[in-house]
């Protein structure tokens, strides 16, 4: 788990799990607001196609995580239900590489949230875009109602988020 001697030391938000598969492939939240979410995931044996680039299931499970949690908090931590997704892959990223996702609002309706995500390679030693790899457009039903069970949740990403 890390934090004992000799181990890694341990992110202070590692505890708390934003999204169980995302997070099982790598991938590390950097931001999360109601105005962008912003994340990392380094491209392994494990999100690869046979051919070792990214494999496209991959970059649609980032679009879809990082524009629902964006649309949950921008909701006012409501409930919500995906109701589209649209990805274009347009460039490759291969074993090794570095991918970061990036989801802004293009509407925050009520009850219709339109976000969109681009996932680009980066420059793991300075963060800068090289390449775009994805974008994608995703429309989420925003005004359900959330269940008690949830609070917990809601408490857990307001704590995450703020140690980013």
């Amino acid at each position: 788990m890390g934090g004992g001697a000799g181990d890694p030391p341990v992110h202070p938000a590692a505890a708390f799990r934003v999204d169980r598969a995302l997070q099982a492939l790598g991938f590390e939240f950097t931001r999360v607001t109601a105005e962008e979410v912003v994340g990392r995931l380094p491209v392994t044996e494990t999100c690869c196609q046979p051919f070792d680039w990214l494999n496209g299931g991959v970059s649609a499970l980032m679009a879809e995580v990082t524009a629902s949690i964006g649309c949950y908090v921008a909701s006012g931590y409501r409930r919500l239900a995906g109701v589209q997704l649209s990805i274009n892959h347009v460039g490759p990223a291969r074993l090794g590489d570095l991918v970061q996702a990036r989801a802004t609002p293009i509407q925050l309706g009520r009850k219709i949230q339109v976000w969109e995500v681009q996932i680009w390679q980066i420059d793991p030693s300075t963060s800068e875009r090289k390449d775009l790899v994805s974008t994608a457009r995703v429309t989420l039903l925003a005004n359900l109602s959330t269940p008690d069970k949830m609070k917990s949740f809601e408490q857990g990403l307001k704590k995450f988020s703020s140690k980013l």
